[in-house]
């Protein structure tokens, strides 16, 4: 798992709070991280509808619909990496009974457990999990 999903869902938890336009520094703060980091993430949400941005002297980012409208799969799926589990760098030996196998069952495997989390993280909106910090 890489870091992207907690920076997003912290943003999107940021901006489920307040009514206010916010800005990309602002956020930065709060998460504690580079405002790069943050900008990166803020272009996905965009490129995905989950947020907007305002520009201008007061501009910023808002929620691009209603946060009871977006689950906390829909954030997973716009940053999900590539496997959970991770991948090899190599290709296993296909003369050995397990390395000609592995990759299939480790993809299976990563396919269930994504499955499972998806189904978990679609069942709670932004809204409802943002009222865990009032």
């Amino acid at each position: 798992m890489n870091g992207r999903f907690p920076i997003a869902i912290h943003i999107m938890t940021l901006l489920c709070a307040s009514d206010e336009v916010m800005s990309s520094d602002y956020m930065a703060g709060s998460i504690n991280v580079n405002p790069v980091l943050v900008r990166k993430e803020l272009s996905n949400l965009i490129r995905h509808r989950l947020i907007i941005s305002q520009q201008g002297k007061k501009g910023g980012y808002k929620l691009g619909k209603d946060a009871k409208h977006i689950s906390l799969a829909s954030i997973y799926q716009a940053v999900k990496p590539e496997a959970i589990l991770g991948q090899a760098r190599n290709e296993p030996n296909p003369a050995c009974p397990i390395g000609r196998q592995i990759n299939r069952h480790l993809k299976e495997l990563n396919t269930q457990i994504e499955q499972t989390m998806l189904n978990k993280l679609g069942d709670t909106t932004l809204a409802e999990f943002c009222k865990k910090f009032a």
